[in-house]
């Protein structure tokens, strides 16, 4: 099981590519000024942004969750929510450790075109590893 302390990491380094790419972020969890996002589709996500009228929603999953078979059926959920005003298809920023970056994309690749082209694959640093690029 990851600590309170490795999401925490994982889900800043999302936001901070969220920021990289024009998003501002409207809920985050683990955040301190920033409500906790509401749960999307029955399902908990990491975070909430915006650009412009385009949606994003952030994810980060863990080596345990890519091996559940349930989390495809959590990736289209997802992906098949529409905004609220714009009625656009929201956009999902999956956050995935470095060391398991081809397994997403195999997973990924199984799902339809549609859900696929709203999935972008955030590449996180790998939790045996600091800052400074040394193991644990």
């Amino acid at each position: 099981m990851i600590d309170v302390k490795t999401k925490r990491e994982r889900v800043d380094h999302l936001i901070d590519h969220l920021w990289s790419h024009g998003y501002l972020t409207l809920s985050r969890k683990y955040g301190k000024y920033l409500p906790t996002p509401a749960p999307v589709g029955n399902y908990e996500v990491d975070a909430i942004a915006k650009y412009k009228k385009k949606i994003a929603i952030g994810l980060t999953v863990s080596e345990e969750e890519l091996n559940d078979p349930n989390l495809i059926t959590k990736l289209q959920a997802i992906t098949h929510e529409r905004s609220r005003f714009s009625n656009n298809r929201v956009t999902l920023f999956l956050g995935v450790p470095n060391n398991l970056l081809i397994k997403a994309h195999m997973l990924i690749s199984t799902l339809d075109d549609q859900t696929r082209s709203n999935i972008k694959i955030v590449t996180l640093p790998d939790s045996q590893t600091n800052a400074n690029g040394l193991s644990n």
